[in-house]
């Protein structure tokens, strides 16, 4: 007993001492703590404050610290889902409640110290992981809210990983923030059936997504966004063109309701990829080419479903339109020597508009006739211009010209089938397209091989024109003086092509125009398979045996031709 004195004595000794150091270590470190806190704003004493101060006690970010703090506020969550279900206050108010207490965590994620990246990272997806099932549970098992409330619940959250992202410079929690938004808004679209309010979420999230791309900040999520709007949009085109019947628990929407997620989506990407590319100089990348592709077909589908009556003419006047704006910008990009991508990219958008609307709005009788000043335009002007890329696009418009008028099947019937009367009106306007434009392409100068291949495509159009019409004129006389059968007519194509073949060669050999060279030698090739494919099929011995003579002269013949000069 006595002592116990002495033993009191010395631990309340100790536990001065323990006292005095845990003072110290506090005057050492706290200075640090409340200037983070306090350069972060946060009000001492609260949640945030707390978080914050203790991140700077540990710049590493203690792993285990971090984790404790994420699962205290799960536990948070729970206690409020506990209270609702317990109805200590009106369900809607708790809903409220756990909202803000979400958004609480994404903005102490946004406003932790430059060095606590883990802290950060940890916040963030704490702060998607309370909102998430919380939202789900909201929509799908109490539907507390209706849809538009709960997509604007999930607007808000992206706005406010939006926000603090931008003025802390926080791209984690922006990343983590469109990753959450994305998934959420897709999912509960599809689960809810109310596709319309959480797609303009993701619309609005893309949009964002955009203008940190260009702004050059962030770029990691815009994929994985875009990609949830493509689906959600395509699901409400797939939805709403189904029959009435299979659809008749999702709500009724309008014609401007349907035509206008595709379209702000569209204009959306079709801006921002000609700001990048136009105004920021920059190389068009390969998601960008992509996107505004799938949004326009997407847009597109949209009209011709949804639309008017008369939405094909529209849609064809839009993408005559939208040809001119991409002709203009390839202009511009090669005044400007700009990357061959980007030039390819819009070059190749304008020519596909430009057949596209010329076959939608253009009548039928006319169509042909607007390709074919089409071409010519784009051949001239490429020739004067040296620009071989225009001169592609003429050949494109003269293809599409013939396949509108009727020369291709005209060209199969007369030299391969019985001849099926006179050709269509705008077959020979086609042929003479084609003579003209194999003019344009600078004769004068050697020609690189782009430009030898052209001059053979528009060379080959002619001259199967003009053997075509040949050859029925051949047979038309011959009618004169007795009804041909097949083999009559295989003869004639086989004189034909033969004499055709010949003067091809002649030519180029004269002229020193190694393309006609190359389609005389094909005309040859052709007569050879016609021997056997139509000649000999026949039977008729005398006939095969002129066919084969008439052959065997243009063989010995067109080597010899080929070295006139």
């Amino acid at each position: 007993m006595n002592d116990l004195p002495e033993a009191i004595d010395q631990l309340v000794r100790r536990m001065d001492a323990l006292e005095s150091r845990v003072e110290d270590l506090e005057r050492s470190v706290s200075p640090h703590g409340s200037r983070a806190a306090s350069q972060a704003g946060a009000p001492p004493g609260t949640l945030e404050a707390v978080l914050l101060e203790g991140d700077a006690l540990a710049p590493a970010g203690s792993i285990f610290s971090v984790l404790g703090k994420a699962l205290l506020g799960i536990a948070g969550a729970y206690l409020l889902r506990a209270a609702a279900e317990a109805s200590l206050a009106p369900r809607p108010l708790m809903a409220i409640l756990g909202i803000a207490y979400a958004l609480l965590w994404l903005v102490v994620a946004a406003r932790a110290p430059v060095e606590a990246r883990l802290a950060r990272a940890v916040y963030a997806a704490n702060s998607a992981v309370i909102l998430a099932p919380m939202l789900w549970e909201l929509a799908i098992r109490f539907k507390v809210f209706p849809a538009p409330a709960i997509a604007a619940a999930i607007a808000a959250f992206e706005l406010t990983a939006f926000f603090a992202a931008v003025k802390s410079h926080r791209a984690v929690v922006l990343q983590i923030g469109n990753t959450a938004v994305a998934v959420l808004g897709l999912a509960l679209a599809i689960a809810t059936h109310a596709t319309l309010p959480f797609l303009a979420v993701l619309i609005l999230a893309a949009a964002l997504c955009e203008y940190r791309s260009v702004a050059g900040t962030e770029r990691s999520a815009r994929i994985f966004m875009a990609l949830s709007a493509d689906l959600a949009l395509w699901l409400l085109i797939y939805i709403y063109s189904s029959p009435q019947g299979t659809r008749a628990d999702y709500p009724a929407l309008g014609t401007v309701a349907l035509l206008a997620p595709g379209a702000v989506l569209f204009l959306l990407y079709a801006s921002m990829t000609a700001f990048k590319v136009l105004i920021k100089a920059q190389k068009i990348a390969v998601f960008d080419t992509a996107q505004t592709t799938i949004t326009f077909l997407l847009a597109t589908v949209a009209l011709i479903e949804f639309g008017p009556a008369s939405s094909k003419v529209v849609l064809g006047v839009v993408c005559l339109v939208l040809a001119g704006a991409c002709y203009a910008a390839t202009l511009m990009l090669l005044r400007r020597d700009a990357p061959w991508r980007n030039i390819m990219v819009f070059s190749t958008w304008s020519g596909a508009l430009i057949l596209a609307g010329s076959f939608l709005s253009f009548p039928e009788a006319w169509t042909a006739a607007w390709l074919c000043l089409a071409a010519l335009t784009g051949v001239v002007a490429g020739a004067r211009y040296k620009r071989v890329i225009l001169e592609f696009h003429g050949a494109a418009f003269l293809i599409a010209a013939a396949m509108a008028s009727g020369l291709v099947r005209y060209l199969g019937h007369s030299l391969f089938e019985v001849p099926a009367g006179l050709p269509g009106g705008m077959v020979l306007p086609v042929a003479a397209c084609a003579a003209i434009c194999y003019l344009a392409i600078g004769l004068d100068r050697p020609a690189p091989w782009q430009q030898q291949a052209l001059r053979l495509l528009f060379g080959a159009l002619a001259v199967s024109t003009f053997s075509a019409l040949l050859a029925q004129g051949l047979a038309a006389m011959v009618e004169l003086e007795m009804v041909p059968a097949g083999h009559h007519l295989a003869f004639i194509r086989t004189l034909t092509l033969c004499a055709v073949s010949l003067a091809l060669v002649f030519a180029g050999a004269r002229l020193r125009r190694p393309e006609l060279n190359w389609l005389g030698y094909a005309g040859i090739a052709l007569t050879a398979v016609k021997l056997i494919v139509e000649d000999l099929r026949h039977g008729h011995l005398e006939y095969v045996a002129a066919s084969i003579f008439l052959f065997a002269l243009t063989l010995i013949a067109a080597p010899r031709l080929a070295r006139v000069r």
